[in-house]
């Protein structure tokens, strides 16, 4: 089993990868393209400890897992997120989770596990306060180009850990470190200063892809205002702080109480059909959150799983959407095995119900229901 399942979890990642790539190939969205490294670093993670369970565990082997699987892969699913959700006010909440990060990068440099860290905390901090207060401004002029601050901020942790790595000197012996009762890999071996580097790029990279996949389940479901607010720059300023205070806890309240509607319509036969996709790549991300949350504080038992789980839910979502909204085609050939139909009706009921939430397209449509709509399948 400890072969077995990181075996399956790379292979499902790098085929998911494959069908990214073909998905950008075909109508060069960035979010796929960002969203197929991410799904290509967390094949190589899990190809890692594959081959480690044949083989042992060496430390190259070592130290392409941690990049790989313990630095990269959360950022960047998470920026594919951001870039698929430019065009709302999700820079909002990927804001408050870089800041957030930031904040926990700085509270946890004390703990012997992050020590030699230096005044990276610190400059970690200053970096995500200056990013958040820019997407933060971005997207309350309804810019989506918010998701460039984002990928500055991803692309130079990610060359930064690169840095870092090739300078580290060679680990202690035997150069990689494993749990005692599970045998499962752990960053132990690794320098504070490289540790560190984890809360800044997993926090708001598995936190947007969650609360991305929930806010486009949200947008697609049939809703029940129970505590109604607004995100419209043009209210007055007072109002448009109190709103953005109160509207996690509003959407949490009014996604609660549309949930017995949601599945009334369910047992009808008239749901949205992208809300079980949502749904589905919402527990990709739950999962591998929670395991990996485990594993840092010393449970490791559950950690192959988590990530294997993962990935089926992802891919799950994935493939529900091609199915309903797109076609089956064979990748990077223009060979259709089918096609299928689209739900119009129901986005129309969707761009309604978002308006208040979403700033309005060009062509009309609220860019909430346009992203939440890309986020289960891209538009050609």
């Amino acid at each position: 089993m400890t072969t077995l399942l990181p075996a399956l979890t790379s292979i499902l990642a790098f085929l998911f990868a494959i069908m990214l790539l073909d998905q950008w190939r075909e109508r060069r969205h960035g979010f796929q393209a960002v969203w197929c490294f991410g799904m290509l670093c967390y094949g190589i993670g899990a190809g890692a400890e594959a081959l480690a369970a044949l083989n042992g565990w060496n430390e190259p082997l070592y130290r392409a897992w941690y990049l790989t699987g313990a630095v990269w892969t959360a950022g960047w699913l998470g920026l594919g997120t951001a870039f698929l959700l430019g065009r709302t006010r999700f820079g909002y909440t990927y804001a408050v989770l870089l800041l957030l990060s930031g904040l926990v990068a700085l509270m946890i440099r004390n703990s012997p596990t992050y020590a030699g860290a230096g005044p990276l905390p610190v400059l970690y901090l200053v970096g995500t306060v200056i990013l958040a207060l820019a997407i933060g401004v971005e997207t309350y002029f309804q810019n989506d180009s918010w998701p460039r601050f984002a990928a500055g901020a991803i692309i130079g942790v990610t060359i930064l850990s690169v840095v870092l790595m090739v300078l580290t000197p060679p680990l202690p012996a035997p150069g990689y470190a494993l749990s005692p009762t599970t045998g499962q890999p752990v960053g132990d071996a690794m320098p504070g200063y490289l540790r560190l580097l984890t809360p800044v790029m997993n926090i708001p990279g598995a936190l947007s892809l969650l609360l991305g996949a929930v806010f486009s389940t949200y947008v697609f479901m049939p809703k029940k205002r129970v505590l109604p607010y607004s995100l419209d720059p043009n209210q007055p300023g007072d109002q448009f702080l109190f709103n953005l205070c109160i509207a996690p806890v509003a959407i949490v309240v009014n996604l609660c109480a549309s949930l017995p509607g949601a599945f009334r319509d369910l047992m009808a036969g008239r749901l949205h059909s992208r809300v079980p996709a949502t749904i589905l790549i919402a527990l990709g991300a739950f999962f591998p959150t929670i395991t990996d949350s485990l594993n840092r504080a010393g449970s490791t038992e559950l950690f192959q799983l988590g990530k294997f789980l993962g990935v089926v839910f992802l891919f799950a979502g994935f493939l529900v959407s091609v199915e309903v909204f797109r076609e089956i085609r064979i990748p990077f050939t223009s060979i259709r095995l089918s096609t299928a139909r689209r739900d119009r009706a129901a986005r129309r009921d969707a761009q309604v119900a978002t308006a208040e939430e979403a700033p309005v397209t060009p062509s009309g449509s609220t860019a909430a229901t346009d992203a939440a709509g890309d986020a289960v399948h891209p538009r050609p």
